[in-house]
């Protein structure tokens, strides 16, 4: 039997969420204050906390860093009557597990409370580190956004599951929707991280010089050859190379990194000898290889060659529950880079941004936010300085967005029927995290 904190100053409430979950075989324990909930942490060991964000003497997110700080492996769940967005983002950020929303829905808390338990287990296991640190689940080691929506966690999945080997991967998406941030997160998980990771725009390549590119050229060997130069599969060896916009290679030059990857050996330009190279071929492209293969402007064989695994970069309308996470870290990015100090965003304008469609993806919002944070002179980035077609769409615009959402609709109500009205099966089948659908519902009226 799992045993839950529960901190809430709602005394009815508390009591009926207490009986509820005793129902379901937790032992749960009462606190009504943040110090009384502090003293009671230390004293009794438990397997996760529940927390209402407003508390008499302080708030959720207090008792989550002070939770944090002494072990990290305890889950925290926040629960709020204001549903707000930033408020979300925030306790993500400092480690909560999940947040959510007054009225709770009880499938909802089971959920939570059985994800946050199996978390809670996989983290108590053993491991070579016993240094506490608070968790910052938003952001992995390698400084990158760790999202929180389904198709997210689908992508994390395929990479830790790719990484460890060395199979070539073929990355395919939208343009701005981050395939670069991809590579470099397989390369850092891979047993080549400690070894060059090299990113070539394959589109930035002239044909005639591309071989010198990737294979390197002697001075002399060409008119404008002054000097030796180390193409990017020596400057790779033992590492990772990516070649981004694998697609606009041409036919010849497709021939040359086939045979390259065939015989890994290369050889300069100019020169008699050939080099042995050891690299791992990650690749990308937003375009449809496979109708170029039947077209005949990509080859077969170099296709396959390159699509041992393949993963599928969600769009941000896919992954619209990231999108106040990707936010908050590319406004951080700006005040870095821009010397500035603006904490956040006016309620307003976190508004736009959901209702916007964002067709040049990450790229789009990431330019958005750091022309926002140029303009802006408060501490709060408003609606006046965002670009006027994010709050003042085109009548085409709106009309695609009805339709979407008359589509949208109809697929919700055929998911729930096809799984007898279970909405964690629901949400699964729609590529939905749980949040997002029950969101649904409410915008819908289908409660």
């Amino acid at each position: 039997m799992s045993t839950i904190l529960l901190v809430e100053d709602d005394v009815s409430f508390s009591e009926m969420l207490k009986r509820f979950l005793e129902r379901h075989q937790h032992s749960v324990i009462l606190s009504y204050t943040l110090e009384d909930a502090k003293l009671k942490f230390k004293d009794a060991p438990f397997d996760l906390v529940f927390t209402d964000l407003r508390l008499p003497d302080g708030d959720g997110i207090d008792l989550l860093n002070h939770i944090k700080s002494k072990d990290t492996s305890i889950p925290v769940v926040l629960m709020t009557g204001y549903a707000e967005v930033s408020t979300a983002v925030k306790a993500m950020k400092q480690g909560a597990f999940d947040y959510i929303s007054k009225p709770f829905n009880p499938e909802e808390v089971l959920q939570v409370v059985k994800n946050a338990l199996q978390e809670h287990k996989e983290e108590a296991k053993p491991t070579a580190s016993t240094n506490p640190a608070v968790a910052t689940p938003s952001k992995s080691a390698s400084n990158v956004v760790k999202g929180i929506s389904a198709a997210s966690k689908v992508l994390d999945d395929h990479i830790n599951l790719v990484a460890p080997t060395d199979m070539s991967v073929l990355i395919f998406g939208e343009s701005g929707t981050g395939k670069e941030v991809v590579a470099k997160a397989i390369h850092l998980k891979s047993s080549r991280k400690q070894q060059p990771f090299i990113a070539v725009d394959c589109g930035a390549i002239p044909k005639e010089i591309a071989a010198s590119e990737f294979f390197g050229h002697k001075k002399g060997s060409f008119t404008g050859a002054i000097n030796d130069k180390i193409g990017h599969f020596e400057a790779a060896n033992h590492g990772t190379l990516f070649l981004d916009e694998v697609g606009n290679l041409t036919y010849e030059n497709q021939i040359q990194l086939l045979r390259a990857l065939q015989e890994r050996r290369i050889k300069p330009i100019g020169s008699n000898d050939e080099i042995e190279v050891d690299i791992r071929l990650l690749t990308a492209t937003n375009e449809d290889l496979l109708n170029a293969v039947e077209q005949g402007d990509f080859r077969e064989d170099l296709y396959h060659r390159l699509n041992e695994f393949s993963i599928k970069v969600p769009n941000l309308q896919e992954r619209r529950d990231d999108l106040i996470l990707y936010a908050d870290f590319f406004l951080d990015n700006a005040n870095q880079q821009l010397n500035k100090s603006i904490i956040g965003f006016s309620p307003e304008v976190l508004k736009i941004f959901q209702n916007y469609s964002w067709p040049g993806n990450l790229r789009e919002l990431s330019n958005v936010i750091k022309r926002a944070t140029l303009l802006t002179t408060g501490e709060v980035i408003q609606k006046e300085v965002l670009p006027r077609e994010l709050s003042a769409p085109t009548k085409e615009g709106q009309t695609h967005s009805f339709s979407a959402k008359t589509n949208e609709k109809e697929l919700i109500v055929k998911a729930l029927h096809e799984v007898n009205n279970n909405k964690t099966k629901a949400a699964k089948l729609l590529n939905f995290s749980r949040k997002t659908l029950y969101n649904k519902l409410k915008e819908y009226n289908l409660e």
